[in-house]
């Protein structure tokens, strides 16, 4: 059996090598694209991508080649990152498809900087970011979309980036625990020696059970909160972007992706700190999905109604967080894939049960049809709805076929507020 230190050492080999190559893979995939350009009638600057790519790659190399004591000189550092944001600077405004490779400079903000001077950093990616998303090129006309989306850009990736350190952070705490807890161990296994192996044993599942829960909790939160988040500031901002002749159209899609950034935030902290949604503290279930619904509707314009049925009272919280997560999830996918004109939401109280019914009359699917990578009925959107629903002793049911519509129902057990899960 693998031990928690051994663990922890091959996640971080694991996690040092993908940073030293995804540099270079995404400069690669960004070259690639940029000199396909032609197959599509877009010519492109081929002498300065490719010298520009080679001094990018050659600057990168350098970090990976430089001794320790130089990893350690931050101003040497801060000089190295400032080089490696310039490079990615020049080559969107020469290719805006290397925008991909600007990813890296998240990552290498808190590699190479210090203290605030990575969120500068993070501010700095995130308007090199932005700069491709124009296709490389700011004017008097367009300099405003530049900075509100550099804006948004950098508040999302810096508290993702301020989370994975938090994160950090509570490893290195976890891995001090597990010291202390192996020390303490020790003297047990002397005074115990016929247990100590079952005791251990018996130790590290609870730990593997333990982050492994927690990690589903954190996956299943963070698609429900900030990759939905995401997705709807893209289609809002893209939705601007084509009315830029339309000021007062193009000024509500970009109201609308502030609007949508500020609640995954918001989200987002209830989710590390374990809090129960925001929706739901501040309303009852048929009221918070009730105003999920509206909003959602307001966004996609599509028309969304909810009708209750039963006697609606309060259930335990991991109850109602699942249904109006999956209802949420629901409405994503609706808005991703549909193309409905019109959704019906069911919230059903029963004796024994409550259920959650979403319809729409858009093109539907095949739930059987089988994904790349073997699996069936959706991706991890789906799954983490099965997830919990599962997770409460319930079951959910996906009803489908293409050009008829898609029915999801989602049946869990009516457990009172206050009730033993």
């Amino acid at each position: 059996m693998v031990g928690p230190h051994a663990e922890f050492d091959r996640l971080e080999r694991r996690e040092t090598l993908a940073f030293k190559v995804l540099p270079y893979f995404l400069l690669a995939v960004s070259l690639a694209v940029t000199l396909l350009q032609p197959l599509w009638d877009v010519s492109a600057n081929l002498p300065a991508v490719l010298g520009l790519t080679a001094v990018t790659v050659a600057w990168v190399f350098s970090y990976h080649r430089a001794p320790p004591r130089w990893l350690d000189n931050a101003p040497l550092m801060a000089v190295y990152y400032a080089g490696l944001i310039v490079l990615a600077a020049a080559l969107v405004a020469v290719a805006p498809w290397y925008g991909f490779f600007t990813i890296v400079g998240y990552g290498k903000a808190f590699q190479c900087l210090r203290g605030r001077w990575r969120y500068v950093g993070v501010t700095a990616t995130a308007l090199v970011a932005a700069e491709s998303y124009l296709g490389g090129k700011i004017n008097a006309d367009n300099w405003w979309a530049w900075l509100a989306l550099g804006a948004i850009t950098a508040v999302l990736a810096g508290s993702i980036s301020y989370f994975a350190d938090m994160a950090d952070v509570r490893n290195d705490r976890q891995r001090q625990s597990l010291d202390e807890l192996h020390e303490a161990n020790a003297k047990l296994e002397a005074a115990l020696e016929e247990n100590a192996g079952l005791h251990a044993q018996l130790l590290v599942q609870a730990r593997e059970a333990g982050v492994l829960d927690e990690r589903q909790r954190m996956a299943r939160e963070i698609h429900d909160t900030l990759a939905q988040g995401l997705a709807g500031i893209l289609t809002q901002l893209q939705a601007a972007e084509q009315h830029l002749d339309d000021p007062a159209t193009s000024s509500r899609h970009v109201a609308n992706a502030m609007n949508l950034a500020r609640e995954s935030l918001t989200e987002a902290r209830r989710t590390v700190h374990a809090v129960e949604p925001a929706a739901l503290a501040e309303a009852r279930l048929p009221e918070a999905i009730g105003d999920v619904a509206r909003r959602w509707s307001e966004v996609n314009q599509v028309t969304a109604i909810l009708t209750t049925t039963g006697d609606a009272r309060p259930m335990h919280a991991d109850v109602e967080v699942a249904l109006l997560r999956t209802a949420q999830e629901a409405l994503a996918n609706v808005a991703k894939h549909a193309r409905a004109g019109r959704v019906g939401l069911t919230l059903s109280y029963m004796e024994d049960l409550v259920t959650l019914d979403v319809r729409d009359d858009g093109v539907g699917f095949d739930p059987n049809a089988k994904r790349a990578n073997g699996s069936t009925q959706g991706g991890f959107g789906l799954t983490g709805m099965r997830q919990r629903v599962q997770r409460l002793a319930g079951r959910l049911e996906i009803e489908s076929e293409p050009g008829g519509g898609t029915a999801i129902s989602a049946a869990v057990p009516a457990i009172p507020a206050g009730g033993a899960q």
